[in-house]
């Protein structure tokens, strides 16, 4: 039976991509790169901030470390108001507290635009844990951090679900051996998570709460 819920964040519990291709081209401006489009955005996003704005870069580009320090503290300052949450999610979250299961959030997102964003489109106490990119762990898929997760939840692993769009998420469900379903509503396709080695998939937050009640 399924105790707790870790959760992804962009892409699965907020749709981000706008914001972040916003920061992602103001970095490039910054240091008169050529912009990126939204589906190159897309494709990169999924590995924390530092790979993003590497795999952002020309190739060639020597200062990754100076631009990443720029988009790390304009995106820290967002007001995040071209982010949205996803169709029918609230009312699923709030349905799956009222079961008495303990939520969480595990993301590759840094630690201060993780808190910021919680902070504006969740109520307080919606998670019961909340952890983005401080430094203090390995980046999904490593599974550690979910481990922690966890852990600090009072949950044996075997009754936590993982739940992500990214193939990032599907690994780490793998790895940490949680109960992993992967969320077509984000920023990956199915052929993409199945090959990733997902293999269970929720179309919206209504399948979601099913697959999770039946679990």
């Amino acid at each position: 039976m399924i105790k707790a819920v870790l959760f992804d964040l962009d892409g699965t519990l907020l749709d981000t991509l706008g914001e972040i291709c916003y920061y992602v081209n103001e970095t490039l401006r910054a240091f008169s790169y050529p912009e990126i489009t939204r589906e190159r955005t897309r494709e990169i996003i999924g590995d924390g901030a530092k790979k993003l704005i590497e795999r952002a870069l020309p190739a060639g580009a020597q200062n990754s470390e100076e631009c990443f320090a720029h988009f790390s503290a304009a995106f820290g300052s967002s007001r995040h108001e071209q982010t949205t949450l996803f169709p029918g999610e609230m009312a699923a979250l709030a349905a799956l507290r009222a079961r008495g299961l303990k939520l969480g959030v595990i993301t590759n997102k840094p630690q201060g635009a993780t808190e910021s964003s919680i902070a504006k489109f969740f109520p307080q106490d919606m998670f019961d844990f909340v952890a983005g990119d401080s430094g203090m762990f390995p980046c999904k898929p490593d599974p550690t951090l979910a481990c922690y997760a966890a852990l600090r939840l009072h949950v044996p692993i075997g009754q936590c679900a993982f739940v992500g769009d990214g193939e990032t998420d599907a690994q780490t469900a793998l790895r940490a051996g949680m109960f992993g379903v992967a969320a077509l509503w984000g920023y990956r396709s199915r052929e993409q998570l199945t090959a990733a080695g997902a293999q269970r998939f929720a179309s919206d937050f209504a399948e979601l709460e099913k697959i999770l009640q039946n679990a």
